[in-house]
């Protein structure tokens, strides 16, 4: 049976993975921030569905799951960490306050390696360790490589975390430990009502507003034609098991157009582009 830590399992495609996972003799260990959401989840789930109660942000917290985890593998190891659990701030930058700036790397950048950190002697990396070496899997995001307007808090720690991973990987060969990147676009998933729902009114009166309002229709009606969660979760699968997993996976509904010509397409020219596509051009006196 193999064993795996997901982060953020109360919705979306940590949810989905972790109940497709389970449904195919995964051992699961899933982290929820409400106690509700963990009681829902195992009798839902059932017994190879262990929830754990943390915020990845609080590393206390987050030591002491793990600490729970342990004595539940009673001696034996995990075979991945999936960290999935993360959040998305939008705004423009001009404009941002530094709290909402610190919460989103809080969350998915310093959470992140919190989990990490304190998962890491159960993948492997501390001598005597008779379980073979596990896999960290690392939910990045389209908006890992590529930048977008109003996005920027979401979008940098996504490439931090692209960094993150890249070293983490090559500073994990010693114990035999795999870092994998995994960077969806769009996925249909619970998220998009709450970008519905966020409240704009602070840059109501900024230049942005009306740009405001056109981007979060296009990019919620994108977002509600994404992949389905199970997508992901069978890609989760897929990268656990395969013995040569690749570095990374992008898992793009509108691949050439939404992955591939903006990685290939000068700056300037994606400049221009997204400029007139959501109307940021030129302020003239």
């Amino acid at each position: 049976m193999n064993n795996v830590l997901i982060t953020g399992v109360s919705t979306g495609m940590g949810r989905a993975a972790a109940e497709y996972l389970v449904a195919r003799g995964y051992r699961v260990f899933g982290s929820v921030r409400r106690a509700e959401d963990a009681r829902a989840l195992r009798e839902r789930l059932g017994d190879n569905f262990t929830p754990l109660l943390f915020d990845v942000a609080d590393e206390a917290a987050v030591k002491a799951g793990l600490a729970q985890v342990t004595e539940a593998l009673a001696g034996a190891g995990l075979d991945a960490l999936v960290n999935n659990a993360g959040m998305a701030v939008s705004g423009p930058l001009m404009y941002l306050s530094a709290e909402d700036l610190r919460r989103q790397f809080d969350v998915n950048v310093f959470g992140l390696m919190n989990v990490t950190r304190a998962a890491l002697p159960l993948l492997g990396a501390r001598e005597g360790h008779t379980h073979p070496p596990g896999r960290i899997l690392n939910i990045s995001s389209v908006g890992g490589r590529l930048a977008f307007p109003f996005l920027g808090a979401y979008t940098s720690s996504k490439h931090a975390l692209e960094a993150l991973s890249d070293t983490l990987r090559r500073e994990l060969r010693i114990w035999g430990i795999d870092v994998i990147v995994l960077q969806p676009g769009s996925v249909r998933t619970e998220i998009w009502d709450k970008a519905e729902a966020q409240d704009l009114s602070p840059y109501a009166r900024t230049p942005y507003g009306p740009i405001l309002e056109k981007f979060r229709e296009f990019f919620i009606a994108q977002g509600r034609k994404g992949l389905a969660p199970e997508v992901m979760a069978r890609l989760i699968q897929h990268v656990i098991e395969t013995p040569r997993p690749k570095a990374r996976y992008a898992a793009v509904p509108d691949y050439v157009s939404g992955w591939v010509l903006p990685r290939l397409m000068p700056d300037r020219w994606l400049d221009a582009l997204v400029g007139k596509q959501l109307g940021l051009e030129r302020r003239r006196p």
